[in-house]
């Protein structure tokens, strides 16, 4: 017989994906938010991006050819987004030297020690927004107010965010216009929910990922702080200020859905996101931070094991225990 039987694991049938193809798919989606970002914060948003994004492929690079002597894969492109995704988590006036070890953190200890991309168990980027957070928190507590195309870095005029507003009881909050276009003080990345939502549409679209975690998660913190601005209006702002403000959207379209990070299922996708919606929420209203969602996701990460385990489809032919 010239025909042979050749067995091997599923799938069987492939869709045509490849980690390259998602991998700059997010890219693209990331294109808008960054073209507001450099409009609103002019050189600071540029110099923070170029570094960000250079030291992650470098870090990356280096781990990989010199420390692990694997090969090298920085083509595929998740250096290039965990670099953009901790730029758009940062000030856009941050000196370069904790930018540079921003990345240092994110890829040399959240990402290659645990074998790379697809390994990971906190999402990179976050990582080092965190650690900068807590290790740096005055540079990374100043945010400059936006402008048009400005020229300034470490020198920029600087004011507080809506959520320092909220939190500490001062300052005019911005219009919802305002918030929903990006002219506000901010990270990089976060300012403009209209861009976040069109690099959603195109993720969607492309397939890259579901509704579930971010439309879940955005839910789920209004539905909280709306109760909250239901029983007393004048302590607890509108649930809109939230969903606009900070980085929800950016946490929960770009970095929730993390593959790696984040469960396999559907059901399982739901249980996580609430999971981020509320404890993002419990941090924002009564936490020593006015932000949470940072805290929120990497907190999702570590039970995301627990939610594959306990929340999953049933087996096909498997019958109920009462069959």
């Amino acid at each position: 017989m010239s025909t042979k039987l050749i067995i091997s694991p599923s799938p069987h049938i492939h869709s045509g994906d490849t980690i390259e193809k998602n991998m700059y798919g997010v890219l693209i989606a990331l294109i808008p938010a960054s073209l507001v970002s450099f409009y609103f914060f002019g050189l600071g948003s540029l110099i923070v991006t170029l570094v960000s994004v250079c030291s992650c492929v470098f870090f990356e690079f280096f781990i990989q050819k010199y420390i692990l002597k694997s090969k090298i894969r920085i083509s595929d492109g998740s250096a290039f987004i965990t670099g953009l995704l901790l730029a758009f988590n940062l000030p856009s006036n941050l000196p370069i030297w904790i930018v540079v070890i921003g990345a240092l953190v994110a890829i040399g200890i959240a990402k290659m020690p645990y074998g790379g991309l697809g390994n990971n168990i906190f999402n990179p980027a976050l990582v080092g927004r965190v650690f900068l957070l807590i290790s740096f928190p005055g540079q990374m507590t100043v945010w400059p107010v936006p402008g048009v195309f400005p020229m300034q870095y470490t020198d920029a005029l600087t004011g507080a965010t809506t959520l320092n507003m909220i939190k500490n009881n001062f300052g005019e909050i911005p219009s919802y216009t305002s918030m929903f276009l990006g002219n506000m003080g901010g990270s990089v990345g976060e300012i403009s929910a209209l861009a976040l939502l069109l690099g959603f549409a195109y993720m969607l679209w492309k397939k890259i990922i579901t509704w579930h975690i971010p439309v879940v998660t955005v839910f789920t913190v209004f539905a909280f702080t709306g109760i909250m601005y239901a029983v007393d209006p004048m302590i607890y702002a509108h649930p809109l200020v939230h969903i606009l403000s900070g980085g929800l959207l950016l946490g929960a379209i770009f970095m929730a859905t993390d593959y790696a990070t984040s469960p396999m299922t559907k059901r399982g996708m739901i249980v996580y996101a609430v999971g981020i919606g509320l404890i993002s929420t419990v941090i924002r209203l009564w936490g020593a931070y006015p932000e949470g969602i940072s805290f929120a996701i990497l907190i999702m990460n570590a039970f995301t094991p627990l939610i594959n385990i306990y929340v999953k489809p049933k087996r096909f032919g498997e019958r109920k225990k009462n069959d």
